[in-house]
């Protein structure tokens, strides 16, 4: 078992030398493309990466006075999420603040806001989410028995269109399988979901899951290591690795640029995530029944 979580490491630490897009996404819909209620702009950049990973169903977004403006209000105790604006401005004969000297052309404008997700207002309807498209699906056995045969297994809820685990109130929230690409892709965002389980205290135990942490904390994505390397050991064992690596290792190139490219950080989610799959697979016991048939 340890050679093929060697192996999958080694092909995911390839892939980020090689370069990789930091982005991953494998299941459809329409709806779930970020985008502003009242502009009805969507977000671009690194907004989409902040604002599509979060847990809402719901894709509309707003700043707060706009959900007052709109005759709604945000609820008490909810948080917001930042988002960045950046354009081009003429700095023609402004003087650089560190050496004084005037300088032309052009220069970023950076700011940031917050904004909240509909689901987090009151007073306010959203538009009908178009439907998502429907992929024939079919079982896969040795991921099947996998995800059956995990100890104090969270509930899975299916719906809405992004996937996510609830340390609260400890359960998995998945979109149909029918809305992904492939058979192999929903069982590597599932098995990513329940890897993030495994830091629950009644599983594993794990910081980035015991403990509070806003997104795009370093606690955080170091999380989203662990369990995104987690998936990739559990689709080596079930022999889908190759259909599922590269959007892997995308997805982790993403969280390393968060994380300033600390590749280091491989060495200790590698470890983590291998805790995680072990429980998953109930290793223990696997080994237990290897020994019996042995001594048979």
């Amino acid at each position: 078992m340890c050679k093929t979580y060697d192996v999958i490491n080694s092909k995911i630490v390839e892939l980020l030398e090689g370069g990789t897009v930091p982005w991953r996404k494998t299941w459809h819909s329409a709806s779930n493309y970020p985008k502003n209620l009242v502009t009805k702009k969507e977000y671009r950049g690194v907004n989409v990466f902040i604002l599509a990973c979060q847990e809402y169903t719901s894709p509309y977004w707003l700043t707060f006075k706009q959900c007052q403006d709109n005759g709604g209000h945000v609820r008490k105790g909810e948080k917001s999420s930042p988002v960045i604006f950046w354009k081009w401005i003429d700095r023609k004969d402004a003087d650089d603040a560190d050496t004084g000297e005037t300088r032309n052309g052009n220069a970023p404008l950076l700011r940031y806001y917050s904004v909240f997700n509909i689901e987090q207002t009151e007073g306010i309807e959203a538009p009908p989410s178009p439907d998502v498209i429907m992929n024939p699906f079919t079982p896969i056995d040795r991921a099947e028995q996998i995800i059956s045969g995990m100890p104090l297994k969270p509930q899975i809820h299916y719906g809405g269109n992004q996937p996510s685990y609830s340390p609260v109130l400890d359960y998995v929230k998945m979109p149909v399988a029918e809305a992904f690409e492939s058979p192999e892709e929903y069982y590597s965002t599932l098995f990513h979901e329940l890897a993030h389980s495994t830091g629950h205290p009644s599983r594993v135990g794990r910081k980035g899951i015991m403990e509070p942490a806003y997104f795009g904390s370093h606690e955080y994505s170091k999380e989203e290591l662990v369990a995104e390397m987690g998936a990739a050991f559990l689709c080596g064992i079930t022999g889908i690795e190759n259909q599922t690596v590269e959007n892997s290792a995308a997805y982790i190139a993403g969280w390393l640029k968060a994380l300033k490219d600390d590749k280091t950080l491989l060495i200790h989610a590698a470890a983590q995530a291998q805790k995680s799959s072990d429980y998953i697979i109930n290793r223990k016991e696997v080994e237990e029944e290897a020994t019996e048939d042995t001594a048979a």
